[in-house]
């Protein structure tokens, strides 16, 4: 299956492929580059189509854990100072997206769209230091049942050249559902509250609805709160 987000590029890919691979036949006589350019546009097509794959995945939803927007290998785990919504210190979590990874970005956790932003900017290499804050991007917040709020930001890389945002203010979420997709790049940090339990750790790879990143632990709840 793929993403709807990739329809119009797939389309044009298998048009040109497919006047090239039919031109190379006719008009290139050499046997060997007519193979090779044969070669080259198909292995385009694969690329691009398994760049735009969207794998179903059913999220098991839980209150108490907030799963990985995307897939990709987690690059950051700091605490920081949030700076555009918080404005406080939070766990930052960052998942570097390579471009064999799914691109699909899918809702961390259920609950309210709180905030959602979108920031012109550079293109700085997604693991550049200053990407979180000078690229462009988007920032969801999500109000949540036991987290509170926590903060999702898609970041474009020195690839990517289009942010897709489907979290509109004010609607209502659930864990693992398609939240928008990053086209051709590169990264999403995660600013989560700071009495939060970590579960990844730097340089593991991770899966968008599957991994959990973090949990929330309150003793005097013995339960957790699934649905």
């Amino acid at each position: 299956m793929f993403h709807k987000e990739g329809q119009k590029i797939i389309l044009a890919t298998f048009l040109v492929v497919g006047i090239g691979i039919v031109a190379a036949h006719f008009f290139i006589g050499l046997p060997w580059l007519k193979m090779t350019i044969q070669i080259l546009l198909l292995v385009l097509l694969v690329m691009i189509l398994q760049f735009f794959r969207n794998p179903m995945r059913r999220a098991n939803k839980n209150f108490n854990e907030i799963l990985a927007p995307v897939d990709g290998k987690v690059v950051v785990i700091e605490e920081v100072v949030e700076q555009e919504y918080f404005k406080d210190k939070r766990k930052q979590i960052s998942i570097f997206m390579s471009p064999t990874n799914v691109h699909v970005t899918r809702y961390p956790a259920s609950g309210t769209i709180k905030y959602s932003k979108y920031h012109p900017g550079k293109y700085l290499v997604a693991w550049h230091p200053k990407s979180s804050e000078e690229n462009e991007r988007t920032t969801i917040v999500i109000g949540t049942p036991k987290f509170g709020d926590i903060l999702y930001r898609q970041i474009a890389g020195a690839m990517a050249r289009r942010i897709v945002n489907y979290a509109e203010k004010g609607e209502s979420v659930q864990q693992g559902e398609d939240a928008g997709f990053i086209k051709f790049g590169s990264r999403v940090d995660l600013f989560l509250p700071l009495d939060c339990e970590i579960n990844v750790q730097l340089n593991q790879k991770v899966k968008g609805a599957v991994t959990c990143i973090a949990t929330y632990i309150n003793p005097n709840e013995k339960e957790e709160v699934t649905y």
